[in-house]
């Protein structure tokens, strides 16, 4: 295949230890590493750190488009440096909203930040198409491409049949045959209160249901950690394991009943999946699985949460309705689109 475009990748590292196993799997060499983490910095450090640190690369690589995904922080620094460099920007993953400020937080603002900010908005679906239509955006610089995260998803599902990656010692032993539901939770607008409620629900639950085994990679931020070791830790139909890596994280999903989660990748992959979905947040960017019937929005109210898992759990039937596989997300085509949407506006200057 001939050489479309000479690529530079920069790392922020504003989490380091996820950062590294992700650049592991996919055996990518980032040409600069910010290294920007340290110890309880707040969002206005990062933010320095990384516009500052993303300035100088953009000054001194001189490129012609800055690619940014998603709603982190970095996203939104990246595509202000590159403006402040008059560089065009492509956002992946563009026209995500809850159209609630304060939820997720801070990626809401970081997104709507990005938006009018870049030059080429790739949407992964149709609803954030006409998010960005509504706010003016024009529809020429618009491009459903699904998401990246599927084509990600559907690689490492075909490395999983062919068996070419390994699994955590004893994970697949734990499993005992149970029924699993699998739980991610980091949300900053859910710690304190949030997480108490989620936790002391997945409890009640567990107290209850004898065939069905909890699992929980726990973020290892400590707002996080505190109310779960707290709550959950030692009970018997729970299994507290650290952050897994993707691998295993997306074959764990595979064998999961029921997923619970706040994150907005494992929505979108989950509804790939097939797996029934309880969302522990208010409100969501990802309507699509909700609409589709694959999701419910529980948010972080303990009696919620009971009950709506609690009714899954003994209607298998609601279970066999909701579980089916979706491609609302995208097909696994999404980067292929992406590079020749970028071959054709570049070319055409």
């Amino acid at each position: 295949m001939p050489l479309i475009f000479n690529t530079r990748v920069c790392v922020t590292a504003q989490h380091r230890q996820i950062l590294d196993q992700v650049l592991d799997l996919f055996e990518i060499i980032p040409d600069y590493d910010l290294n920007i983490m340290t110890t309880d910095q707040s969002l206005a450090q990062v933010t320095q750190k990384a516009v500052e640190g993303l300035s100088k690369i953009i000054e001194t690589e001189g490129p012609d488009v800055v690619l940014v995904q998603g709603d982190t922080t970095t996203t939104f620094c990246g595509a202000l440096a590159a403006f402040y460099n008059q560089v065009k920007v492509g956002h992946i993953e563009a026209g995500l909203r809850t159209s609630n400020k304060y939820a997720p937080f801070p990626e809401e603002i970081n997104r709507r930040l990005t938006t009018q900010l870049t030059d080429y908005h790739f949407a992964p679906t149709e609803f954030a198409r006409r998010s960005l239509i509504n706010e003016g955006i024009k529809e020429n610089s618009i491009c459903v491409t699904g998401n990246t995260v599927i084509d990600s998803l559907m690689w490492i599902q075909e490395k999983i049949k062919q068996k070419k990656l390994s699994l955590p010692d004893g994970l697949e032993d734990t499993l005992d045959g149970r029924r699993i539901v699998l739980v991610t939770g980091h949300r900053r607008e859910s710690f304190g209160e949030g997480f108490k409620n989620i936790c002391m629900a997945i409890r009640d639950i567990a107290d209850r249901f004898d065939d069905v085994l909890f699992v929980y990679p726990v973020h290892l931020n400590p707002n996080v950690q505190e109310p779960v070791n707290r709550f959950l830790r030692g009970h018997q139909h729970i299994h507290l394991v650290e952050p897994l890596t993707y691998a295993p994280f997306v074959w764990l999903m595979n064998r999961a009943t029921i997923v619970l989660t706040d994150s907005g990748g494992v929505q979108e992959e989950a509804t790939s999946l097939g797996k029934p979905l309880l969302v522990l947040r208010e409100t969501t960017e990802r309507p699509e699985a909700i609409e589709a019937g694959n999701a419910f929005l529980v948010g972080t109210k303990k009696e919620t949460i009971i009950s709506h898992l609690s009714d899954l759990l003994v209607r298998q039937h609601k279970i066999e309705e909701m579980a089916k596989t979706n491609n609302v997300y995208g097909d696994g085509q999404a980067a292929k689109r992406i590079v020749g949407i970028l071959e054709k506006k570049l070319g055409d200057g």
